[in-house]
């Protein structure tokens, strides 16, 4: 398997550098092709602001979110184009309420999702439903990149987090082609439970299956000395140098993640390197 579909979502010209950046350098790494999906977004909302708006107010809401979508359509275009690999662009307006429609229609098509990371300064409230959109309802794997840094074509070092569930295996599958071309691949497993099936070898079958795809792998049982498990990633990934962190996306319902934080959400804010999410 390879990634040959790759798509990122853009809606602010200020935020599209990085996601940019990556898209072409993994087109260039895979051979593959890259789409951008330029939207403009309306944040108003359907029932509250329209009710009691001019007609004037809201064309000139209309026409700025189309100015925005074209402004970062050209700006999508410039860049692929100079890059030099195969691309298409695409550009609409939105409602921010819609977006996920929008998101889902086109990440159920493509193989790896690339965007920006969308918590920070400058972020846009679109920013985390464009991410929840391409994960859950295009069911695509995601590839959220840090502001700044040298592009990732194919990394060395890989940072698995494995904790056994359904959406860590799910990550890791569709990381499977960065798997394979990486030197190696830590498995990290924090505070394994002393009764799970895989008591007596933590992360064992796991490397084991990856090994006959030709992985190599190295198996890091950590305690959690934080409290936050993004925490010991984090760390662990700075201390092993790691280029990219494989994870399962949203274990918990996703209103408790809102609410208390949570592993995805941490990871996100606080990331250095790039972060393949899937659910």
């Amino acid at each position: 398997m390879s990634y040959k579909s790759l798509l990122t979502v853009l809606t602010s010209a200020e935020t599209a550098a990085a996601p940019l950046t990556q898209i072409a350098a993994l087109a260039e790494e895979f051979g593959a092709h890259a789409d951008a999906l330029c939207l403009g977004v309306d944040r108003t909302q359907t029932g509250y602001y329209y009710a009691g708006a001019n007609a004037l107010v809201l064309q000139e809401t209309l026409a700025r979110a189309q100015e925005e979508a074209e402004e970062v359509q050209a700006l999508a275009e410039e860049a692929l184009k100079r890059s030099g690999v195969p691309f298409a662009t695409d550009s609409g307006i939105a409602q921010i309420a819609d977006l996920g429609r929008h998101v889902a229609q086109q990440a159920r098509f493509s193989d790896l999702v690339v965007l920006g990371k969308p918590y920070g300064p400058g972020k846009r409230a679109e920013a985390e439903p464009i991410i929840e959109s391409a994960l859950f309802e295009g069911r695509a794997p995601v590839l959220v990149v840090p502001d700044k840094g040298t592009p990732m074509q194919r990394p060395k070092t890989v940072l698995v987090a494995w904790n056994e569930s359904i959406e860590a295996m799910t990550a890791i599958r569709r990381a499977m082609p960065f798997l394979k071309g990486a030197d190696l691949v830590r498995i990290a497993v924090i505070d394994p439970p002393q009764h799970g099936p895989e008591r007596s070898d933590p992360g064992g079958l796991l490397a084991q299956m990856l090994a006959r795809h030709g992985v190599a792998c190295e198996i890091d049982v950590l305690s959690k000395t934080l409290t936050r498990v993004s925490d010991i990633l984090n760390r662990h990934a700075t201390d092993t140098a790691a280029d990219m962190i494989v994870m399962g996306a949203y274990g918990h319902s996703r209103f408790r993640e809102a609410i208390l934080g949570g592993a995805t959400r941490n990871m996100l804010e606080q990331a250095a390197v790039p972060v393949l999410m899937a659910h």
